[in-house]
């Protein structure tokens, strides 16, 4: 009886982890028709007929996102938009290029893990676990090192370097989603209510009515 709960505990577990990612791929490939009107999870399969190399290639990583803007960061991705073959494969990718102290905000992905190497510069990279802990697990990376940020948990990234500093980053889904914090809790449209934003943070009300105004 007792192999047997184990056994059933096992498969709970392995289901769980599975229903976790994308979706297995049912044919060696399903390169994504972007004009299709179909809707489905994921995009509608080309003709295969009709794949070409260009299909699974993505030219122009090597150039450096500009990161004059406000935190002084910016994300290129590298997924379906840009490589239609990744369409149902279950993996993405993105660069991130810092300004010196820039920061790439708290934020989620819904739907992957992230693993991320830096490839220039030094970095403060860290996540909070879930709730009632929230304890934040962070550590400073140099070139080379790479870090995990596990599904779902609020991270960040900031360049404590003096220079510019840039990382590569894999996601666990051809579609991760990208949650950030802040632009979701201050800037949703509608706005959430201000009382409720109040008594969430415990600040005054016009700090929250400024900061709404800023997104």
């Amino acid at each position: 009886m007792v192999k047997l709960i184990v056994l059933v505990g096992l498969l709970a577990l392995s289901f769980c982890v599975a229903m976790a990612a994308d979706h297995s791929p049912l044919q060696d490939f399903c390169v994504a028709q972007s004009d299709s009107q179909v809707r489905l999870n994921g995009l509608a399969c080309k003709n295969p007929s009709m794949v070409q190399a260009s299909d699974f290639s993505f030219s122009g990583l090597h150039i450096a996102g500009n990161t004059s803007n406000a935190a002084g960061s910016r994300v290129t991705p590298v997924a379906t938009t840009q490589i239609p073959g990744l369409n149902t494969l279950g993996i993405s990718l993105v660069r991130i290029d810092y300004a010196p102290w820039g920061i790439n905000p708290p934020h989620t992905h819904p739907r992957a893990t992230e693993i991320l190497t830096v490839i220039e510069g030094k970095l403060e990279v860290g996540f909070v676990t879930s709730n009632p802990d929230n304890r934040l697990i962070s550590k400073i990376l140099k070139k080379g090192d790479v870090f995990v940020f596990p599904i779902g948990l609020v991270h960040y990234q900031r360049n404590v370097g003096s220079g510019n500093a840039m990382a590569i980053a894999g996601l666990s889904s051809q579609n991760p989603g990208v949650i950030t914090i802040a632009n979701a809790v201050f800037g949703s449209k509608p706005d959430i209510s201000t009382d409720i934003l109040v008594k969430a943070f415990q600040v005054d009300k016009s700090i929250i009515t400024n900061t709404q105004f800023k997104f």
